[in-house]
């Protein structure tokens, strides 16, 4: 790498963002600006500015820090209520963020290189039941609604003409943690196992039988953050849309005794529940958890999403992504799903997030 580079983070706090921000943070030679409705904690080559990119006004107030800008990682995300992502409630305010942040950056930015655009399997319609599997990039669109057509089909028609490039990754059940945006499964299976301890529990699979048995994949935040670099940087990419997972594929039913065995709580064999049902009154117990064993002091609405839980244990079909098409641009790092979710529950017990 030639000169600093200057990257615009969005979504710098999320789940995605977070680990994007230390990657490059530890990749050296490159200035960082993270973009968050929260505020976060600067610091050396990372400056976090909080700023609402649904309010035109504030945008155009906040956003001087991010001229020279040489790329950017679009990893935001604004939920609203109802059912999964995927509908069109959702299609508004994460098209506008995207217009929002892109189009200020890019007007203060004459060396704009590229933009790496987070979307998802639910391109090829995983949230909505079974579908073509492996899927592959190539794999035409399911039935709309969908905002991340609307994201692609903007970024795209943006892009016609101009010097920078983007590339679109998708990723599918992104593991790692980021305090007030809970959207990652590992939190949800460590918290429910914290909970099954202390109310003299076995560890249950509490989604569908279907689910427990039907080959699942997901995507190790660190590792998803490794492939953002890679395709900031790589030519190949240009572009060009990427499957991006572990690379590996397992079902709950084999990693199910094993997380049991690592909580120390029996093995019993699935019971079917809604995580958002049955923990609707679980606060005090974790609020209790968190004085017992010394946790740090985030709040339930903050540690786990359990309708998210509900819907990652209630896809009852297959859920894989081939990866083969990043692997010929460049791209062979390989996560072990099954290493990667002990070495993330224990992180987070050393961390004191979970006991």
């Amino acid at each position: 790498m030639t000169g600093k580079k200057k990257a615009i983070v969005v979504g710098a706090l999320g789940v995605i963002g977070r680990y994007i921000v230390e990657r490059l943070e530890a990749e050296g030679g490159w200035e960082i600006i993270g973009l968050s409705r929260r505020q976060g904690e600067s610091r050396g080559d990372v400056r976090y500015v909080a700023v609402d990119l649904l309010d035109e006004r504030d945008v155009a107030a906040k956003m001087g820090a991010c001229a020279d800008a040489t790329h950017i990682f679009y990893a935001a995300f604004q939920a609203v209520p109802g059912h999964a992502s995927g509908y069109a409630a959702n299609i508004a305010p994460n098209l506008d963020m995207l217009v929002n942040s892109v189009s200020a950056v890019e007007a203060l930015s004459p060396n704009l290189e590229r933009v790496v655009l987070v979307t998802g399997t639910k391109t090829y319609g995983v949230h909505m039941g079974p579908y073509k599997t492996p899927a592959r990039e190539s794999d035409p669109r399911h039935m709309p609604p969908n905002y991340y057509f609307n994201q692609v089909d903007w970024l795209t028609e943006r892009q016609k003409g101009k010097r920078w490039d983007w590339v679109e990754l998708r990723p599918q059940t992104l593991c790692g943690f980021a305090p007030g945006t809970p959207m990652s499964i590992v939190p949800v299976i460590g918290v429910y196992a914290a909970f099954c301890k202390e109310l003299g529990l076995p560890f249950r699979f509490p989604g569908k039988p279907g689910a427990y048995t039907s080959v699942y994949q997901v995507t190790d935040s660190a590792h998803f953050a490794d492939a953002c670099l890679w395709a900031a940087l790589e030519p190949r990419c240009s572009n060009q849309a990427y499957n991006i997972t572990n690379g590996d594929y397992f079902r709950w039913c084999h990693l199910w005794p094993v997380f049991a065995d690592f909580f120390g709580l029996p093995y019993a064999p699935p019971q079917t529940i809604s995580l958002t049902q049955m923990m609707a009154d679980k606060e005090d117990l974790w609020n209790a958890l968190v004085a017992k064993h010394g946790l740090k002091p985030y709040g339930f609405d903050e540690i786990a999403a359990w309708p998210f839980g509900d819907y990652v244990f209630g896809a009852d079909w297959d859920v894989m992504s081939n990866v083969t098409k990043s692997r010929q641009h460049g791209f062979h790092n390989v996560i072990d799903s099954e290493e990667m979710f002990l070495r993330l529950f224990q992180r987070f017990r050393d961390e004191k997030i979970i006991p």
